[in-house]
């Protein structure tokens, strides 16, 4: 499959079949996507020739590899709820402001001490797994956090097996105590911050209804400056009111934050919702970001920005792309009680309850779905050109939208589309400039 596309007066050509990616000028653009185009015959005979030459050698209508889904019957990571009870009220959270639609509680560390247990037992012969702190607010149950990150190493070390440990906080407990243990212990600490101080503090409020913009960005500020070059993102989430969201992601990188995030809403909250109208104003703040994000980095004060990244040439392989998401098959969620689900989006469904860490079981029908679901059982995702790169969407928004996690959110892919296409011009401005 080749997709022409065009950004700004820049045409690309991109081969599915092979991963490659073409410049090209504007009349072998319209050639090769049936667009009406004046070509002279001599202009014709020269892309023909180009066009072949690339054929000959692998590089355009390559025939689509055949990749089998990479899947395991081993437990690879959990995401352990610590906390379904949070310190803001965000208007937008998918957890119901860290409730989950149920009560608030933390976990105990006799149920997270279970759920290092469990992954142990079910993890084969993997030899490095993986531990996620969520909520709600992790660090509202920090000493259970600090208890289970050194009884999962002592359990690993007598396996010859290692744990790396990740924290999403929205960081209004971070203090110096919390900062050198997540400096020590956390292989990646996630923050959440949605930018500009009127944007986060319309959306993040803390319980008493104030906003949580001035005292966060100190505080995530101090982290940063503390965490050198060890891994973490600002992460923040836009809405219908800040569909001009380049700037929150502009502001966070001038306040110098070099590793960022911003993610589309899911909620279904109306005024908060994004909806299809917006979808015109999305694309274009996306190309807005991307050329900022391109001068930036020619000038040499780039950033990373999570979406604009596009490996075409290494990166996961293809076995593991096909494969999809790993939750509910490698992956899954554990909440308070210790029952477990697919991924935190499915906590608190009854529908998605697969277990208990507690009594070491797991749903194995359940499993099998999810074992099951990969690239080539999402139907619609057959004719897509970014199929190999974005493995098919989220299984939870999937579900949530269209009541199949083989289903993908149009809405979802749009974006997703425009986000890989931002991101392969912004690949060939830094292959131009490593060439001069």
């Amino acid at each position: 499959m080749v997709h022409v596309f065009t950004y700004h007066d820049k045409f690309y050509i991109y081969d599915t079949g092979s991963g490659s990616l073409h410049t090209c000028d504007e009349k072998t653009a319209g050639y090769l996507s049936g667009a009406p185009v004046s070509i002279s015959d001599e202009e014709l005979k020269a892309t023909l020739a180009d066009i072949e030459g690339l054929k000959a050698a692998g590089l355009l209508y390559a025939e689509e590899p055949a990749a089998y889904p990479m899947k395991s019957s081993e437990v690879k990571a959990l995401c352990l709820h610590v906390s379904h009870d949070c310190n803001l009220r965000c208007k937008y959270c998918f957890a119901d402001e860290g409730a989950y639609h149920s009560v608030r509680e933390t976990m105990s560390f006799e149920v997270s001490k279970a759920a290092i247990d469990f992954l142990l037992k079910n993890s084969g012969n993997r030899k490095v797994l993986e531990v996620d702190f969520f909520g709600g607010e992790p660090l509202m149950n920090l000493d259970v956090v600090k208890r289970t990150v050194y009884y999962a190493k002592e359990e690993a070390a007598k396996l010859g097996k290692k744990f790396l440990f990740t924290t999403t906080t929205n960081g209004l407990l971070l203090d110096d105590e919390t900062i050198q243990f997540f400096n020590e212990e956390m292989e990646n600490v996630v923050l959440s911050l949605d930018g500009r101080k009127e944007v986060h503090d319309a959306v993040r409020k803390t319980v008493n209804g104030k906003g949580s913009f001035d005292v966060v960005i100190e505080k995530i500020k101090k982290f940063v400056r503390a965490r050198g070059d060890k891994h973490y993102y600002v992460r923040g989430t836009f809405t219908a009111k800040n569909l001009d969201f380049s700037k929150d992601v502009l502001f966070l990188a001038d306040e110098g934050f070099d590793s960022l995030s911003m993610e589309p809403v899911v909620t279904d909250i109306p005024e908060l919702q994004i909806k299809e109208e917006h979808l015109a104003q999305i694309e274009q703040e996306y190309e807005t970001l991307c050329d900022e994000y391109v001068k930036r980095e020619a000038e040499g004060k780039g950033f990373n920005f999570f979406h604009f990244n596009v490996d075409l040439e290494g990166g996961p392989c293809l076995q593991k792309r096909v494969s999809a998401c790993g939750a509910g098959n490698e992956y899954f969620s554990v909440v308070p009680n210790g029952d477990i689900y697919p991924c935190h989006q499915f906590a608190g469904d009854s529908k998605w309850r697969m277990g208990s860490v507690l009594e070491g079981t797991l749903n194995a029908e359940l499993r099998k779905q999810f074992a099951e679901s990969c690239l080539f059982t999402r139907k619609k995702c057959g004719d897509c050109f970014a199929k190999f790169i974005c493995s098919g969407g989220c299984n939870a928004n999937n579900y949530h939208y269209n009541g199949d996690i083989n289903t993908p959110y149009e809405m979802t892919c749009a974006m997703m589309k425009k986000r890989i296409e931002c991101a392969m011009h912004v690949l060939a401005e830094r292959k131009n400039r490593e060439k001069k």
